[in-house]
């Protein structure tokens, strides 16, 4: 990671979100490193999921800024963020149960291209993406299942399609929304080695409650409480915080061996 310590791809500055005398994120900062995998985690209730609807623009910020590439995005839409690189996985989970894998991944890229919803093209012109959806059903280890309907396939394998349709709007930086969840081991270790690989050229921001996918994958971790940051470095050093510990206990939420 040397080289890379000022190159910022992603910054928040005094993020803050309040509902009805609720602060659920409290003056957040934030630097999330260009090519890094960058996980935000903390205890059930420490404004994790709230953080995240604020850097995906689900949700408006009460006070602070954000800003991605040098840019501010803090009042930006969701589709106008994306349309600048900076997709969250599974907001366009559309998987269309009925149609195959493949079907899925083309129309994914047909909003790429701009073409959202037009279904009137000619067979040629989707043909020419064929191939470029066989590439990314290949990525995604899904090219066994490319003709099946997608309503067909494994959680886990649902989840790895999703990711294929989001890699189709080709994003510089990906937020991934606890991937892991409702995931058997097996899965787990598909989608592990699936984040792993996408990641080669891309910078990876996501909220994760499993702490050993944490601990194998990630560079740097944020660790919210309360909707502050409580500490923040690589998982050998926040695992040993004592207020990250304390955080964690009483949780329900173990710690990775």
């Amino acid at each position: 990671m040397r080289g890379m310590s000022e190159d910022i791809i992603l910054s928040t500055s005094g993020l803050t979100k309040e509902f009805a005398g609720f602060t659920a994120v409290n003056g957040v900062d934030l630097k999330v490193r260009r090519g890094s995998i960058h996980a935000l985690i903390g205890p059930n209730g420490a404004g994790k999921t709230t953080c995240f609807n604020l850097l995906t623009k689900f949700l408006a910020p009460t006070k602070g800024s954000i800003v991605y590439n040098g840019k501010d995005i803090t009042r930006q839409k969701p589709a106008e963020i994306a349309r600048l690189g900076l997709v969250r996985s599974f907001q366009i989970s559309a998987v269309f149960p009925q149609l195959s894998v493949m079907k899925n991944v083309r129309i994914a890229l047909q909003r790429k291209r701009g073409d959202s919803f037009d279904f009137w093209r000619s067979e040629d012109v989707l043909k020419s993406l064929d191939a470029e959806a066989l590439r990314l059903v290949e990525a995604v280890g899904l090219s066994t299942f490319a003709e099946l309907p997608a309503g067909e396939l494994s959680y886990g394998r649902k989840r790895a399609l999703e990711i294929a349709t989001t890699l189709a709007l080709d994003p510089e930086m990906l937020l991934l929304d606890e991937p892991m969840a409702g995931m058997g081991r097996e899965d787990v270790e598909r989608i592990e080695a699936l984040i792993r690989k996408v990641s080669a050229n891309r910078t990876i921001l996501m909220v994760e409650h499993n702490l050993s996918v944490v601990a194998s994958l990630s560079d740097r971790i944020t660790v919210l409480a309360r909707g502050q940051v409580l500490a923040e470095g690589d998982y050998a050093t926040v695992s040993k915080d004592p207020r990250v510990v304390e955080a964690y206990i009483g949780s329900g939420v173990g710690h990775a061996h």
